[in-house]
């Protein structure tokens, strides 16, 4: 099971010029191939007059990958902006870098390192999350439980509360966090709190 995986926080653009040739990268954020294709398709409309529109995009958590040269020399442009996304240990992210032949060629080691560089450039300033993998209990505790442990119980990720003929508690943890304070919530309930797995999330946070 992916317990994090990192993506993108917003579109992000980025022109660069090398020996007369205009790059200009746009990356996204997205979720499903229904949105790469349009995505694709817009730009393929919007740099019409282009001399290259190449890609490279990975989704659901890097089980699916693919590149495009759109004509550039084999594995010279979407190979390297593929590289680029993975070694970020990027998911659910199209890159798009439209190429405006300037009148120089740049032979095959210039067009990986210009694709690389372009896509590289555009993410290196750019907002980052991850989306963490969550756990979550519903945990019945007596009053007496909930009060004589106060700054236990508002230490936790409390989701949802109920203050009824009991406590409930809908309370996240991190899976290596999960199993260590379950226990402690038996311990400090003298093992009469009752408690039910409910379902998974993901929460997203900004990555540093």
């Amino acid at each position: 099971m992916v317990i994090t995986v990192r993506k993108i926080k917003e579109i992000i653009e980025n022109t660069i010029v090398i020996d007369k040739s205009k790059f200009i990268t746009t990356i996204y954020p997205v979720e499903t191939l229904d949105e790469v294709n349009l995505l694709l398709a817009a730009a393929r409309k919007k740099y019409y007059d282009a001399t290259h529109n190449c890609y490279a995009y990975i989704i659901d958590n890097g089980n699916i990958q693919k590149c495009s040269d759109d004509g550039e020399p084999s594995k010279t442009a979407g190979y390297p902006m593929l590289d680029v996304l993975k070694k970020n240990d990027l998911t659910n992210v199209l890159a798009i870098t439209t190429r405006y032949f300037g009148g120089i060629k740049l032979g095959a080691g210039g067009l990986i390192r210009a694709y690389s560089s372009s896509v590289s450039t555009a993410l290196k300033d750019a907002p980052f999350y991850i989306s963490k993998l969550l756990f979550l209990y519903e945990v019945k505790i007596a009053y007496s439980d909930y009060s004589k442990n106060i700054d236990f119980w508002n230490s936790q990720m409390i989701h949802n509360s109920n203050f009824g003929s009991d406590v409930t508690l809908e309370i996240a943890f991190y899976e290596q966090d999960m199993n260590p304070y379950l226990e402690k919530i038996k311990n400090l309930t003298q093992g009469k709190a009752l408690i039910s797995f409910l379902r998974n999330e993901f929460i997203d946070v900004i990555d540093n």
